[in-house]
């Protein structure tokens, strides 16, 4: 007789478009769902019924196990984390979980954004020993969605295909092989730099937003953001940002593709240039653009995409102008300094690090000197 494969338990951290959407899915695929959220008011309505309703690309209703803003209950005997959070709440959930998290168990960023997985590693390691810690980072999120109220989740599309990669990557076979009949669309990536720099949200969400400024706040994001507001000039500031990230993967020698590639090969979607490829990607028709300035397409994706794309380069040796002029214009924007306040190479825990050592921590899990030994 055939062995069925077990059910998974998971806690999804954060109950906002994604983290209900993802608790959704996973608890009508028939797993035990815990979800958190900080404040427990606004999800008062999920937590009397249980249960949260799909809509769209996906339908059905998804029942739930705890519904919770308690942080250790969430996450007490599950087998996978997923945070599902803006990555400027990463630091705070770090420090939340980091006494709590279990050595069985894995942690993973939907998605990490820039730099996520080593930075949560680096949180924990201030606490206990991270080394039996398994951290999987997300290159992005595996659904383009939108909550329609408390509990109902409209699905665009799921992707085909989401990269993504243990901290230490000896570790991701183990992962996927537990994850596969869950989430197969999760496929192996080399190491977390690689996710990391091939955060494609780090060029497609903050740029638009800044470069439609006015638009925004005068019609209060009433247009469709990929398909209105994206023009041929954008499109070339999009560009040249993503050749810049790039050019920072290439000196760590991480391999990546260009935005324009990436449409095609995660929504086949195809154009003579990336103004027209944009466009006819219809998973993103019908997305409306942020309805203020006031939007993680800022606060989340440039501290947290952009400053480590750029501090990286900085530690590299390598100019990112058009991503620093977009860093200065947000700053400006929210008069935040995003710079100070983003994540760093100190964050990521690679200060003073060679290539080579970055390469063994990613791999290893361990900071391996020139001549062999282990630091």
């Amino acid at each position: 007789m055939e062995k069925r494969a077990k059910k998974l338990s998971f806690a999804v951290v954060g109950a906002g478009h994604g983290g209900q959407g993802l608790a959704g899915y996973l608890a009508c695929k028939g797993h035990k769902v815990n979800l958190y959220n900080r404040t427990i008011e606004n999800i008062r309505d999920i937590k009397e019924c249980r249960y949260i309703e799909l809509q769209g690309d996906i339908e059905g209703n998804g029942v739930l196990n705890i519904v919770t803003d308690d942080i250790t209950e969430a996450i007490n005997g599950v087998d996978i984390i997923m945070v599902v959070l803006p990555a400027s709440a990463h630091k705070y959930i770090a420090h939340k979980i980091a006494n709590h998290v279990e050595a069985n168990q894995y942690i993973v960023l939907n998605p990490g954004r820039t730099g996520g997985a080593l930075e949560f590693r680096n949180i924990i390691s201030r606490y206990r020993n991270a080394k039996d810690i398994c951290i999987v980072e997300a290159q992005t999120f595996l659904f383009a969605c939108r909550s329609l109220g408390e509990g109902k989740v409209k699905i665009f599309s799921k992707k085909r295909e989401v990269k993504i990669a243990a901290l230490p990557a000896i570790r991701t076979g183990e992962f996927i092989e537990k994850i596969h009949s869950v989430i197969p669309e999760f496929t192996p990536s080399l190491n977390v730099l690689e996710t990391s720099l091939n955060n494609i949200g780090a060029v497609l969400h903050p740029i638009p937003t800044i470069l439609n400024c006015g638009r925004i706040e005068n019609t209060q994001g009433n247009f469709q953001y990929y398909i209105d507001g994206i023009t041929p000039s954008v499109a070339s500031v999009i560009e040249q940002a993503d050749y810049e990230r790039m050019t920072v993967a290439r000196a760590l020698g991480v391999k990546t593709i260009s935005l324009k590639e990436w449409l095609e090969y995660t929504y086949n979607a195809y154009g003579d240039t990336l103004c027209e490829a944009l466009k006819n990607t219809v998973g993103y028709w019908g997305i409306m653009a942020p309805s203020s300035m006031d939007t993680r397409y800022i606060f989340e994706d440039v501290p947290n995409s952009l400053v480590p794309i750029s501090d990286l380069g900085r530690h590299l040796g390598i100019f990112t102008p058009i991503i620093d002029s977009m860093i200065n214009l947000a700053s400006v924007m929210h008069n935040i300094n995003y710079y100070m306040s983003g994540r760093k190479v100190e964050d990521m825990g690679l200060s003073g690090l060679l290539i080579d050592e970055i390469m063994s921590f990613v791999t290893n899990g361990e900071i391996a000197s020139i001549e062999g030994v282990v630091a």
